[in-house]
């Protein structure tokens, strides 16, 4: 290998042309994230120079340790005094194991700083504020909280997790739950809000010494003054999880708990629009240390250097007018979109919000088949529309599996600028989808097992409209020519036109009619014929109970004829199925030809059943086609081209061309030379098809004719 090889090939060499494959999934993950309309309250699109920062030479560095006490004391505009900072940096070093640190030290106190800034206040000014910005994520940083300032079998109080907790506020599927005593606050039973009375009666009672206040799920901002004087009452330290509204607070439309707060932790990857990380906040020197000690080296070894500085331009960004404006938007789409979802009849748990998150309570739909609606089957189904949604536990849930609950946020589609009219329409078809699920269950192996399905073209008509809404709103760059299944499947809502490309576009005609064809061969162009390659999967089971022929006996090299009905029995498509040889990891697979004017709703039925939350038989909602199965169109744009020959002289006509096609029995097929060559009847008379790659197929058509 050349001396230099490695840094020739690799250093500046683009991702496409060292992993296209990967350059290939975030490719569809931009696009994914272009034309689906995403209402995760905790996720929001980082900015490109913040993903510049995440993606820069810091990632290189390792710095296990912080900077100096005196740096980090600084403000900004000392922090940017290179000549001061290297000066005392040579001369004193810092809290690092590792030399080579100089401008990592730059970035981490400038994210620390720039966060105190966002969070100052009159009271609490940003030199008073101490800030750790290493956790790796919001449960790191809660954990790290709790180790500094708890002893294993003390009491930790939070609000329970069904009821609008996280799962490191004392969960039992959590350490939180496992190491300390947890005593856990929910909502009133008939207000469905936090009852305070009622959470210092359990604080009386239980004695916390750490109380946790902010939440995952649950809608409404706390009042920190009532949980101050709670935690008082007790003795308790009280911290504020915000990692959900930081962003809110820090533009003044969600209250501030920096002047009452004890530690107040929060993630920088939801409101703040940042990259994904966590901050951990005191105002008490003694607390800081315990803190940053309990963080390193008490749970992470090197931190990510980085996050740092993705975090710093975030902070920055975050300290603007526009940044402020953008978050008061996040608070009135929320709310437009609580007000469209119950207008409409739907009902919010907790009663409706004022920050960027609302619950819908599934139990409000009413449900067609008398069975209850679960938030699994609802994100599910919203998911396949377009509308990206997560179940979530309400109160009165048992079970974190059987949720009935589905959770939205608004950060997401405020960036991209969707406004309070189009929050209406999103609500809208919510609404459709929600309404108009027929959802049952079954007892599977792990307990009771949600299912669903839904009428083909209202889903189909609701996956346009999504598109259409996505495609409206801001996206970073212009979309690009969008991949269709099996991606982002979709029913076009106009027939698509496809002509038939061999005899009428270069003038050359079709041989004979069905007069020729009865006396020796008329030839017919069909390559506007649908070809669609079945397999993978389950791909037999499937397709044996979509059509109507009996594909038992069906083996490699033969082919039938079938129909393929609608829920209602009507009639779909006749088509002709040809059992192709097993893949190479022993799967059965199909072709499946159909007529021109049903090739493209046959491609979305069959699609739809494969994904199996698709209605086809009225009278029994717990049928099931077997599954799944791609179903790949395979005519389209370089496939298969269809031609057929008919008549008593097909087959000598055909090897007249092709020599060394076979004698086939009637209804088996072969390949020959790069062909598909098919025998069939049809009137008495013999039929052949001659299947094309489209490179080939107009050559093939000329030495016919």
């Amino acid at each position: 290998m050349p001396k230099h090889a490695y840094a020739d090939l690799f250093f500046r060499a683009d991702i496409a042309a060292v992993d296209p494959d990967l350059d290939e999934i975030i490719r569809l993950e931009e696009e994914r994230q272009r034309r689906k309309i995403i209402l995760i309250p905790s996720e929001s699109y980082a900015p490109q120079p913040v993903r510049e920062a995440l993606g820069s030479v810091f990632t290189n560095i390792y710095a296990e340790g912080y900077p100096s006490p005196r740096m980090i004391r600084d403000e900004e505009e000392q922090i940017l005094d290179f000549a001061h900072q290297m000066t005392y940096y040579r001369r004193y070093a810092d809290r690092r194991f590792y030399k080579g640190v100089d401008y990592v030290n730059f970035v981490e106190t400038l994210a620390r700083r720039r966060a105190a800034q966002c969070f100052a206040t009159k009271h609490t000014p940003a030199e008073n504020i101490r800030v750790n910005v290493q956790a790796l994520s919001g449960a790191a940083a809660n954990l790290a909280a709790y180790d500094a300032l708890l002893e294993p079998g003390d009491t930790l109080m939070g609000m329970d997790l069904f009821q609008g907790g996280h799962l490191t506020h004392g969960s039992e599927f959590n350490i939180s739950g496992r190491r300390y005593r947890v005593a856990s606050y929910g909502v009133n039973s008939r207000t469905r809000k936090l009852d305070y009375d009622q959470i210092m009666q359990l604080a009386l009672e239980t004695r916390p010494r750490l109380i946790v206040a902010g939440y995952t799920s649950y809608s409404w901002a706390p009042d920190w003054a009532r949980f101050r004087q709670i935690a008082d009452a007790v003795g308790a330290y009280l911290m504020a999880d915000i990692a959900h509204p930081a962003g809110m607070a820090i533009a003044g439309c969600y209250p501030n708990p920096i002047d009452y707060a004890d530690v107040v932790t929060f993630t920088t990857h939801k409101t703040i629009c940042g990259p994904r990380g966590a901050v951990i906040m005191t105002t008490d020197e003694e607390r800081a240390a315990q803190i940053d000690a309990a963080v390193f080296p008490g749970a992470q070894g090197g931190p990510h250097t980085n996050k740092f500085a993705a975090m710093a331009v975030a902070f920055k960004i975050a300290q603007t007018g526009a940044f402020k404006r953008l978050e008061q938007r996040i608070v009135e789409n929320a709310q437009a979109l609580a007000k469209g979802l119950t207008d409409r009849g739907l009902r919010l748990a907790y009663g409706g919000t004022d920050t960027h998150l609302m619950l819908i309570d599934l139990k409000s739909v009413s449900s067609p088949t008398g069975y209850p609606l679960y938030g699994e089957l609802a994100a599910r189904v919203l998911d396949i529309a377009g509308i990206v949604t997560n179940k979530n536990t309400i109160p009165g849930d048992l079970e974190t599996a059987l949720a009935t609950g589905i959770r939205l946020g608004t950060p997401w589609v405020t960036q991209l600028g969707m406004t309070a009219s189009q929050m209406d329409e999103l609500a809208e078809l919510i609404h459709r989808v929600l309404t108009n699920l027929h959802p049952f269950t079954y007892i599977g192996l792990v307990g009771t097992l949600p299912r669903g399905k839904i009428a083909f073209d209202l889903l189909e008509d609701v996956k346009r409209d999504v598109d259409a809404l996505a495609t409206a709103l801001t996206h970073e760059h212009p979309a690009a020519e969008g991949h269709e299944y099996p991606h982002f499947p979709m029913l076009p809502a106009h027939p698509v036109v496809k002509r038939p490309m061999l005899a009428d576009p270069r003038g050359l005609p079709q041989l004979g009619g069905l007069d020729a064809a009865r006396g020796g061969c008329a030839l017919f162009d069909r390559s506007d014929m649908g070809v669609l390659a079945i397999g993978r999967g389950r791909a037999f089971p499937f397709l044996q109970e979509v059509c109507t022929a009996d594909l038992s006996g069906l083996q490699p090299g033969w082919m039938t004829r079938s129909f393929v009905l609608d829920k209602d029995g009507k009639l779909i498509d006749d088509v002709v199925v040809m059992r192709r040889e097993n893949d190479q990891r022993g799967r059965a697979a199909f072709y499946v030809l159909t007529n021109v004017e049903n090739t493209e709703r046959m491609k979305a039925w069959l699609r739809g059943l494969a994904d199996g939350y698709i209605l086809f038989d009225n009278d029994d909602i717990f049928r099931k086609v077997q599954g799944p199965a791609t179903v790949e169109d395979d005519s389209d744009p370089d496939g298969w081209v269809v031609m057929e020959l008919f008549g008593p002289q097909a087959w000598e006509t055909l090897k007249g061309v092709v020599p060394n096609v076979p004698d086939l029995a009637e209804r088996a097929f072969a390949a020959v030379d790069g062909l598909l060559v098919a025998r069939g009847a049809k009137d008495l008379l013999l039929d052949v098809l001659v299947m094309a790659r489209r490179a080939r197929a107009r050559r093939l058509w000329r030495a016919l004719v």
